[in-house]
């Protein structure tokens, strides 16, 4: 079963990114690095609530 997650920015906690996972094979918390509009740079995105 594939859950909506959204990915926030670790340096200006923006929400930026909304994607779905699948949970049973990911169930810990993603990471990913993205590009962050607010930051105008790649950093690294966290899975949040």
């Amino acid at each position: 079963m594939r859950v909506k997650i959204t990915l926030a920015c670790t340096e200006c906690k923006q929400r930026n990114y909304n994607t779905t996972k699948e949970k049973k094979n990911h169930p810990d918390r993603m990471e990913t690095s993205k590009y962050c509009r607010f930051c105008k740079k790649h950093t690294l995105h966290k899975e949040t609530k």
